[in-house]
């Protein structure tokens, strides 16, 4: 990796498009941390994200995405989620709609534009709503300073902004950086809460006792969850696949052997995403309220807690059921073998049509139950971890974890290609 980063930073052209990207990195986080808006009691907004986070808050898993910056109310404090919340939004009704279907299969460049079109203009819906959100909580919470109608319209209308020109920054870095745009910012958002982490481990280390065993132990175990997902990120299942040969004029084609990928892990980080949400809202809901202690609905926001076995026990199903469905997605058995059937291509061993798709699916079920093993391990641990030790800064490792490693693995990847397209000689020499 550092090979590469070296080889490309030698690069003229890499090297413009990496301080680009760092330009952007740096715009992002000035925002996030410096930009604040005013009106806005910041020193009670962190404490009360404090308690969200250690009560399971889905507020307290958002804030970690934004790299605190939904703690601190800055300009950049919805982050991205807006932004992803609108593309799979978009993503599943492309599914569910013959129109964007349409778009997206059969409509080409331009289809593509209209859909980035559409997400755009949801993404931007969907952060008024959550700025309006983000009021009424500072509201029912007093922190503000001047609940006025003009302050209420400053604070949403900022919020707002803010979430439209991350999604302009995110696409910048698509269009003239290295790597994902979005991806990048989610990156550095994670990455940004790795000093506080770090500072928490080291105050365990302070205490002395056990606590340092155990601190070597969280150590050894986040170095070979890396190691973990770096392998099952990399992984997949490779089927055979050979083509007929057939004479198009006097050319004669097909006739090689090759193989079908299949990603261990094909629905990626996705599954955690979605059940982490889910869980999370109906406690969200309920920390609104605010219900006294003793009653039903007490009880029920105890359960829904992070490190609660009732929650841990939901969150694993829900990991698995995501992982199902979201592969289903990515991956249609009958589609690749009408392709391949339309190609002159066939699995080894089965005829095309029916007989291949049965067989597609059935390694598709293999391989996402792999998957949703994988991601319930990555995901549950450190929850388990947190409700047998009571340290619940690391409750969430897992996912941030994954989503920090694979969107490294992504930017790597992106860069040895830019690498190979620059230094590639030809077929001449």
């Amino acid at each position: 990796m550092w090979n590469t980063f070296v080889n490309a930073w030698r690069n003229p052209e890499i090297r413009k498009k990496l301080l680009f990207t760092l330009m952007i990195v740096v715009i992002y986080r000035f925002g996030s941390v410096a930009i604040l808006i005013p009106g806005i009691d910041t020193e009670g907004l962190r404490v009360l994200f404090d308690t969200y986070l250690e009560s399971g808050n889905l507020l307290g898993y958002y804030n970690i995405l934004s790299g605190g910056a939904l703690s601190y109310a800055t300009l950049f404090a919805l982050s991205i989620t807006p932004y992803i919340n609108a593309s799979i939004i978009i993503q599943l009704l492309t599914i569910a709609i013959p129109a964007l279907e349409r778009l997206s299969k059969e409509g080409g460049e331009e289809g593509k534009k209209k859909l980035a079109s559409i997400t755009r203009y949801t993404t931007v819906a969907i952060g008024l709503i959550q700025s309006f959100t983000y009021y009424i909580l500072l509201k029912n919470n007093d922190l503000l300073t001047n609940p006025s109608v003009w302050s209420a319209i400053v604070i949403i209308a900022s919020f707002t902004a803010g979430s439209a020109i991350i999604m302009w920054l995110g696409e910048q870095i698509t269009d003239k950086g290295i790597g994902n745009g979005i991806s990048i910012l989610l990156f550095v958002g994670i990455v940004a809460r790795f000093p506080q982490i770090g500072m928490t481990i080291f105050s365990y280390f302070a205490q002395g006792g056990w606590y340092i065993l155990l601190m070597v132990a969280v150590i050894v175990l986040l170095l070979a969850m890396i190691v973990f997902i770096v392998v099952v990120t990399d992984a997949e299942r490779r089927i055979p696949v050979q083509y007929a040969k057939r004479m198009v004029g006097r050319k004669m084609y097909g006739g090689q052997s090759t193989n079908l990928p299949m990603k261990v892990n094909m629905s990626g980080v996705l599954p955690v995403i979605f059940a982490s949400t889910f869980l999370a809202l109906p406690g969200t809901i309920i920390s609104f309220v605010g219900p006294a202690e003793g009653t039903f609905w007490y009880g029920v926001s105890r359960w829904l807690t992070q490190t609660h076995p009732f929650y841990i026990v939901l969150y694993l199903l829900f990991i698995f059921g995501f992982a199902y469905f979201y592969s289903v997605i990515q991956f249609n058995p009958v589609e690749v073998s009408n392709n391949l059937k339309k190609n002159g291509g066939f699995v080894m061993g089965y005829r095309p049509g029916k007989p291949t798709s049965d067989f597609l699916m059935k390694i598709l079920n293999k391989i996402t139950f792999i998957g949703a093993v994988f991601l319930a391990i990555v995901a549950g641990f450190p929850l388990i971890f947190s409700s047998l030790t009571g340290i619940v800064a690391i409750s969430i490792g897992g996912t941030s974890l994954m989503i920090a490693v694979g969107v490294a693995l992504e930017t790597v990847q992106q860069l040895e290609a830019q690498l190979l397209m620059r230094h590639y000689k030809g077929f001449l020499e």
